[in-house]
């Protein structure tokens, strides 16, 4: 389903590069290398599943309606435009505006609910029957887990051509849609790369998952500055892809997603959001945690509204 998911996004999404800078191996004491999927289409690696989903429908379908903080609603928005599908997406109301100003830029309806209150699912599927929609979930989704795993079928080649076949592969952890996806392809392309994944603390219900060997859920459903990775568990069909592929997970204070963002700023050039910073800042600020001379972590994307970006960027003095 990866390679097929390759196929029909070919031409549709791009292929991000692997990046790397000897101010960050220095602050890591090992080679770091990072594949910039906050450069992909709509600013994070959702443009892949997004289109992955949109592009496998049915020719009858009426349109779609996915859940979202905006990553996945930007992607979702973006594919469903293209196919000249409506597209309504339910997003909390806090989420950042920036997303939900580009979802609507997108073509897209927005319906806002309370994260902390209203059950998004259940307002999703009212919506859904009422207009016949077809709901495309943020991770639980075969096509959406297939989409998000082109991204590793890039890194397998793009690893391989840096010199690495043996290192750990941190990645922004929200369902596991990414993080699965990842792990199928590089367990078929490049076995010698092993997925970890990374949340926010507080909100680090699949590293704690992996530990126990079944699903436990978050106590907080909001209240984060990682708002593109905070959900309630893993996904029923992301968990078993991952407690059978990747190793333990990771866990980063919110201080140091903010510190991260700065320092890929400063160093690579590039805008990480906080929770598509948390791979770089595992990496940057528990190096022991990880094995091996080098690391490689996905900055899953960059959508970040100005007032927070210029939160981390006032942590920049600390990594000098």
């Amino acid at each position: 389903m990866i390679e097929a998911a390759a196929t029909r996004l070919a031409g549709h999404v791009r292929e991000t590069p692997l990046l790397s800078a000897p101010g960050l191996d220095r602050i890591a004491g090992r080679r770091v290398l990072l594949k910039a999927e906050c450069l992909q289409h709509a600013g994070s690696f959702k443009a892949r599943g997004g289109w992955a989903a949109v592009s496998a429908l049915d020719a009858g379908a009426r349109g779609v309606i996915a859940l979202s903080s905006g990553n996945h609603a930007q992607g979702v928005a973006r594919a469903a435009a293209a196919f000249g599908l409506p597209a309504v997406i339910v997003m909390p109301a806090d989420a950042p505006a920036p997303k939900i100003a580009n979802t609507r830029a997108l073509g897209a309806e927005v319906v806002l609910h309370d994260r902390a209150t209203e059950d998004r699912e259940a307002l999703a599927a009212g919506i859904a029957d009422a207009r016949g929609l077809t709901l495309i979930r943020p991770f639980d989704d075969p096509q959406v887990i297939a989409g998000q795993g082109t991204a590793g079928l890039e890194l397998a080649a793009q690893a391989a051509a840096a010199g690495v076949t043996q290192a750990d592969v941190l990645i922004p952890c929200g369902g596991g849609g990414l993080t699965a996806g990842v792990a199928l392809a590089l367990a078929a392309r490049a076995p010698g790369l092993r997925v970890r994944p990374v949340e926010p603390e507080g909100f680090d219900d699949t590293a704690r998952s992996l530990a126990s060997s079944w699903i436990v859920a978050n106590d907080a459903r909001a209240g984060a500055l990682c708002d593109a990775i905070l959900t309630p568990s893993p996904g029923r069909i992301t968990f078993p892809i991952m407690a059978r592929l990747c190793g333990p997970g990771l866990v980063v204070t919110e201080d140091e997603a903010l510190r991260a963002m700065a320092a890929a700023f400063d160093h690579l050039k590039i805008v990480l959001e906080p929770g598509g910073a948390v791979a770089l800042a595992a990496s940057l600020f528990h190096p022991d945690a990880v094995t091996g001379d080098a690391v490689i972590v996905i900055g899953s994307g960059g959508n970040v509204a100005a007032e927070t970006f210029r939160m981390a960027l006032r942590q920049s003095g600390e990594m000098q």
